[in-house]
């Protein structure tokens, strides 16, 4: 465990600066767990060996670490590979900005253009009128919710990490979707769930009772390690 890692919540929160490894390492065929985002910061989730460097605050700084990290990067040996998710376009001529009406309604075109549902495409009894008044969070409408709803395509706080791996391929999930960016032939002699953690991140480890759930296949570590 690095030196300035901090654990709370019996073993299983992360906060502090540094590394730490699970207490045993991952044994059986295919293995899944997960890690919730309380607290946004520096942080990055995934495997390693013994011989990782632990007093950093990102992982994959050397070969014997394969991390994400939450500057929307994975990372092995000191490379990284970026984007993650692909962030979203900006407007250019060819890409109008999203536009409302007088009262505040999204038009339709530019809803379409900007991939978010157009008011149109609700269902008419979903509907409610919008003025300039401002709403309190129980007064809001589904309409209201959808366009005052951040988009968010990579993981921050709140969310919630899977990782799932056969001692061959490491995937990542965001929220129950494979984000599709795996490392290949990741092999050690022994290889054990890591988080590292920085600038205020905390991380908590889940090793059961999953949110999402393994993928078909995979289940939980069958130790159930807490963190040293």
């Amino acid at each position: 465990m690095g030196p300035d890692v901090i654990l709370l919540s019996h073993q299983l929160r992360v906060t502090g600066t540094g590394g730490v490894l699970a207490t045993a390492p991952l044994v059986q065929s295919k293995s899944y767990f997960e890690v919730k985002i309380q607290q946004g910061g520096c942080w990055s989730v995934g495997l390693a060996t013994r011989q990782a460097d632990l007093s950093r605050k990102w992982g994959g700084g050397d070969g014997e670490s394969w991390c994400l990290c939450s500057d929307n990067a994975t990372r092995h040996n000191d490379e990284e590979f970026r984007p993650v998710v692909a962030t979203g376009v900006q407007p250019t001529s060819a890409t109008k900005p999203v536009t409302t009406t007088a009262n505040g309604i999204l038009n339709n075109s530019a809803a379409a253009a900007a991939g978010l549902i157009a008011i149109e495409d609700l269902q008419e009894d979903l509907l409610m009128t919008t003025g300039s008044e401002q709403k309190s969070p129980a007064d809001l409408s589904p309409v209201d919710t959808l366009i005052n709803a951040p988009q968010r395509d990579f993981p921050d706080e709140g969310d919630i990490l899977g990782v799932a791996f056969d001692h061959v391929e490491l995937n990542f999930y965001f929220n129950g979707k494979n984000l599709e960016v795996p490392f290949l032939n990741v092999r050690g002699p022994a290889l054990f769930p890591v988080i590292y953690v920085g600038n205020g991140a905390i991380l908590d480890i889940i090793l059961d009772n999953f949110t999402h759930g393994p993928p078909p296949g995979f289940e939980r570590i069958l130790l159930e390690q807490s963190l040293l």
